[in-house]
């Protein structure tokens, strides 16, 4: 057992002095410690926010609105401005190296900022014959490739607005995001690659176009090699001629790309986040919490349906090249992406939790890290273990940044920074410009308690809007609705005395399985059309970064049981139309599902008692509708 707080890294001077927030703050001329700057930040947004837009040079006019206007949720920045994400990205020396893309079968790609501008504007212009224009919306279903990232700066240089899925996602799963944003053009590929092995997704490909009425076009990315035939263009038709490269400036909070929640407590939020909120945070958080800039090499293993790939294509804005990589992180074996890391260099290495604890049981021992200078790990809480095995078995002077924020704000919250130390469990301070708080159940702030993570002041990437949300009724019940002007996060966070904090995990349901996020109701939606099935709960029972065993529990139609036959076409139903990752381990008959007096199932309940909580303390019985089915759930003792 690893102590949790225990010191793993301190910053040398050198590193201190080296760091990009150093030169940052000592443009301003600010001094004192981390915990002083913090809380300026957030207690005078618009000197902070100001000072982020003009250290970097942000290309854009800023206009003469005020730079914060209104409280949450319905705060506006930087009234008058006008940028765009896309020349802010692609802006820098041509012959610098911004992309390398690299999978799993061993192909290696490289983009100087010239060749990648080129390409922005060869698609940009072949976007244009097909008539997408300021405020179109793209979609793409896309593995996480270089033609994902140009058909975004693309679409992006327009105005026009991206959102992506990973192909493994099924056809439903999709449509119920794409259908709600009504695409104009979708660019996808006819299959991929993982694990080893090819999955043609033509004809999945040719379904979710069936299902999106607002489709003018169909843009194949022919990975496989399989006949599109007379269903769309073809990537390099839409990339055919050339064209100079123009970008149309939009206002700041214009939208930039549509994000998705998980779908827990029904469809999918179609999260809109605007143009220049994201250029500010990426700018702030790559900068000063990742301590990028030029001459770095920035990869986080992701998919292009998880915002971490957002994230990851922010390096292009603070100079980073940017490193793809598109297949399974096990494959040949656990060490693959330690092996691609020390053969490009890589100096920050980002990953969700799970692949370093399985690192750790794995016994990998990685080697050849000399430029590594940060790791990152996200997506769920990493256990001390996972943080000494790090400085143990990886670099003993990397720093070892643990995320945790949100799809809401594609960004994180609570993070690290070069400045302070890192301690084993222990993530080190709220981030700039995160007006963090833990609130106990009366809404008060607690230090050293276990609470709900809250933000009491605007951030500017935070969404401005829900996509079909013109009241702003499903966002403000989404965030705002238990403390009135506080954006509710829905994780329990304890802020140390020293303004460390610790992540206890979600206090809503997510399946989160190998970096694919999932919501449950997605996952009901494909296992109750089966008729054999009366009712569902699915749990997952990982906890502290490791990856735990998938339950679904049903409860039968009359005269149904649970044959070899059905559970093998459930499993199968749950791989074509939500994603290989979220087959279940385990199928249990049980005689209901434990639900509340209005109906909604108890999951987290559930989760507790099959974790050891004991029934009676899992659960109100007197909140719910049938109580007596909860011993059910009960493991054998």
């Amino acid at each position: 057992m690893v102590e949790e707080g225990a010191l793993l890294w301190e910053p040398t001077p050198d590193v201190v002095r080296a760091a990009r927030i150093t030169r940052y703050l000592e443009r301003l001329g600010r001094t004192g410690d981390y915990e002083d700057v913090w809380k300026w930040s957030v207690e005078s947004p618009a000197d902070f926010w100001t000072s982020i837009w003009d250290y970097f040079g942000v290309v854009g006019t800023r206009g003469d609105g005020p730079v914060i206007q209104g409280t949450m949720p319905d705060a506006e920045w930087f009234a008058g401005s006008a940028l765009n994400y896309a020349e802010n990205a692609l802006r820098g020396h041509p012959g610098r190296t911004a992309v390398i893309f690299r999978n799993e079968s061993g192909s290696r790609w490289q983009y100087s900022l010239g060749e990648l501008r080129e390409e922005v504007a060869r698609v940009r212009a072949g976007l244009v014959r097909l008539g997408v224009g300021r405020g179109d919306r793209v979609a793409a279903y896309v593995p996480n490739i270089p033609e994902a990232l140009i058909a975004f700066l693309a679409t992006a240089s327009l105005g026009a607005i991206w959102s992506s899925c990973s192909p493994d996602f099924g056809a439903p799963s999709v449509t119920d995001r794409f259908a709600q944003i009504e695409p104009k053009v979708l660019v996808a590929v006819d299959g991929y690659r993982y694990g080893g092995k090819a999955y043609d997704r033509s004809a999945v490909v040719r379904e979710i176009a069936g299902r999106l009425p607002t489709l003018e076009a169909t843009v194949w990315i022919p990975t496989l090699g399989a006949d599109a035939g007379d269903a769309g263009l073809i990537w390099d038709d839409l990339r055919a001629e050339t064209a100079p490269l123009e970008f149309e400036r939009v206002p700041f909070g214009h939208p930039l790309w549509v994000l998705y929640s998980s779908g827990t407590t029904g469809l999918p939020k179609p999260i809109v986040h605007g143009h220049g909120g994201i250029v500010l945070e990426h700018l702030k958080s790559l900068s000063f919490h990742q301590d990028l800039g030029e001459g770095d090499v920035f990869f986080w293993y992701t998919t292009t349906g998880w915002m971490m790939w957002n994230y990851l294509i922010g390096g292009l804005l603070v100079g980073s090249t940017v490193l793809l990589y598109d297949g399974s992180a096990a494959h040949p074996d656990t060490g693959a992406l330690w092996r691609l890391a020390a053969e490009e260099g890589v100096t920050y290495f980002g990953t969700g939790a799970p692949y370093i604890t399985a690192s750790m049981k794995a016994g990998v021992k990685p080697e050849g890290l000399e430029r590594l200078r940060g790791i990152g790990s996200t997506g769920s809480p990493l256990p001390p273990e996972g943080f000494a095995w790090v400085y143990s078995d990886v670099k003993p002077d990397v720093q070892l940044g643990s995320f945790s924020g949100g799809t809401d704000v594609c960004t994180g919250f609570v993070g690290a920074v070069p400045l302070l130390p890192i301690r084993a469990g222990v993530i080190p301070c709220r981030c700039l410009g995160a007006s963090v708080e833990a609130f106990d159940p009366s809404g008060s702030p607690v230090v050293g308690e276990v609470g709900e993570l809250v933000i009491t002041r605007p951030m500017p990437s935070m969404p401005v809007m829900f996509w079909n949300d013109p009241s702003g009724d499903r966002y403000r019940e989404s965030y705002f609705a238990d403390y009135p002007g506080v954006w509710r996060h829905g994780d329990w966070i304890k802020i140390l005395p020293d303004g460390g904090c610790v992540i206890y995990g979600r206090s809503d349901s997510t399946l989160n399985r190998g970096g694919v996020r999932m919501g449950t109701s997605e996952f009901y939606r494909v296992v109750e059309r089966f008729d054999e099935i009366a009712d569902s709960l699915v749990i997952d029972t990982g906890q502290l970064g490791q990856e735990g065993r998938l339950l679904l529990f049903v409860t039968l139609a009359d005269g149904v049981s649970l044959s070899d036959d059905l559970a093998s076409r459930l499993r199968t139903a749950l791989r074509t139309e939500l994603s290989p990752r979220h087959v279940p381990d385990e199928i249990h008959v049980v005689p209901g599902i434990p639900r509340t007096l209005s109906g909604k199932k108890l999951e987290v309940p559930v989760r507790k008692i099959l974790l050891g909580t004991p029934v009676e303390k899992a659960a109100n019985p007197d909140a719910m509708a049938n109580p007596e089915v909860l011993s059910h759930f009960a493991p054998e003792r």
